[in-house]
């Protein structure tokens, strides 16, 4: 019996950001087992800002006013997200 090969192209599908976040955090509440949770808010903003201003950070070549006019924040509050995640 022969097996097919699946064709990345017709087979990948294009998840959205938002189809990601609802997926991870669905998860998350199914792996609780019965522990109630809490902060999740700024557990899911941490997990996505984090990786979001590194990136940024990557692609403005570590220019911070480049970097906060990207995000759309003022410098002085890019500075401080990058403290607090120690990118900075």
């Amino acid at each position: 019996m022969s097996k097919k090969r699946a064709n990345k192209n017709t087979t990948h599908k294009n998840i959205t950001l938002s189809d990601q976040v609802r997926n991870s955090v669905t998860k998350y509440f199914n792996e609780l087992n019965g522990e109630s949770p809490c902060d999740v808010y700024q557990l899911v903003i941490s997990e996505v800002e984090k990786p979001l201003l590194k990136v940024v950070m990557e692609y403005s070549e570590n220019n911070q006013s480049r970097a906060s006019r990207i995000l759309g924040i003022n410098r002085n509050t890019l500075r401080k997200k990058l403290e607090i995640y120690n990118l900075d």
